[in-house]
């Protein structure tokens, strides 16, 4: 894809679209915002751009060596750094310095690009500071990073900053059909409800059966009227089936956070039916009948406890189990974090 075509992130493709014209690069460039938005897409469109040859900024050409060996993924200077597991590790930023020590093969420039720089431990962090501190000359660093989570002051201040939003509801259903044409309107306006403004999570959706699991989930919670013992037994069921996700746990927990969310705004002085979706605002009725705001709260505070919990590296298991007990006896008192008695293990 070409800058020019990046959607809904005008303000982003303005300012490398001037980076590039201008011949003024910085060594390092941190792409922020939510996850898919467009982050990755236009690291990437401007790393078609410097391979090019021809000096193509718009659209490069597609026919010269830089851009056919790119598209190829076999280009010799470029580096694409993802998370092992779930965080950046001190491993992968040592091998980087040690790659970076060279010269670039073919290119006036060798682009690093590394996803998801916050989720980065301390020591790898620190690491990779030092790098930002004294690039070697020749290299470019694109870093992608999710706005929510924390991230070093010092790598922030070091790199420039390209900010990326949530697109709208109907950019996003158009993106998400261009993507999957085999949906319709709705079903695709429906998954942009669900993806809040960034339609790159929706490749998930298919992928790990998320749509299907966050509808019997949600339909269990609606459905619960069960006794302790029943809804005990109902929160393991839910648990075993969540925790066999391999990939995409996290974004289960953003859809049912998004969920509660939604409820308590349309409790807040909203009506319902506004989400653009009937399915979603049929699921949002139901729910304002059955929980109050304080219970959302407390459902709200489950989920989030959850995502503490995994970074802390607890089993997902126990995680699971914990959440949909908490989620089916939302009417219990509080007692606290739980997880905090959990033994911390590898996920």
């Amino acid at each position: 894809m070409f800058l020019s075509e990046i959607q809904g992130q005008a303000k982003a493709v303005k300012l490398l679209g001037r980076a590039l014209e201008n011949g003024r690069l910085a060594h390092a460039y941190l792409f922020i915002g939510p996850d898919g938005v467009g982050k990755v897409t236009a690291a990437k469109a401007m790393t078609a751009v410097l391979f090019c040859r021809q000096g193509e900024i718009a659209a490069p050409c597609g026919s010269c060596p830089g851009c056919m060996q790119y598209a190829s993924g076999n280009h010799p200077d470029f580096l694409h750094i993802v998370p092992q597991g779930a965080v950046i590790k001190i491993d992968q930023v040592r091998e980087l310095k040690k790659a970076l020590a060279f010269s670039p093969l073919e290119s006036d420039y060798r682009i690093i690009l590394l996803e998801d720089v916050h989720t980065m431990r301390r020591e790898a962090a620190n690491s990779l500071l030092k790098l930002l501190e004294e690039p070697p000359a020749g290299n470019i660093l694109l870093l992608t990073a999710d706005e929510s989570e924390p991230l070093l002051p010092t790598i922030t201040s070091r790199c420039q900053v390209i900010p990326f939003y949530p697109l709208s509801h109907e950019l996003t259903t158009a993106v998400i059909r261009r993507l999957n044409p085999e949906l319709t309107i709705d079903q695709a306006s429906f998954i942009a409800t669900l993806t809040d403004g960034c339609p790159g999570l929706a490749g998930s959706f298919e992928t790990d059966e998320l749509l299907q699991l966050r509808a019997k989930i949600i339909a269990m919670l609606l459905d619960g009227n069960e006794d302790e013992a029943a809804s005990t037994a109902t929160a393991l069921l839910l648990a075993a089936e969540t925790a066999a996700i391999k990939n995409g746990f996290e974004l289960l927990l953003n859809l049912l956070r998004f969920f509660f969310r939604e409820t308590m705004v349309s409790m807040g002085g909203k009506s319902s039916g506004n989400s653009g979706c009937r399915e979603l605002d049929l699921e949002i009725e139901r729910a304002r009948e059955r929980w109050n705001l304080a219970e959302l709260s407390d459902m709200v505070n489950a989920v989030d406890y959850a995502e503490m919990a995994l970074a802390r590296n607890c089993s997902q298991g126990l995680v699971c189990e914990v959440l949909f007990i908490k989620l089916l006896h939302v009417k219990s008192p509080a007692q606290g974090d739980p997880y905090r008695t959990m033994e911390l293990t590898d996920r």
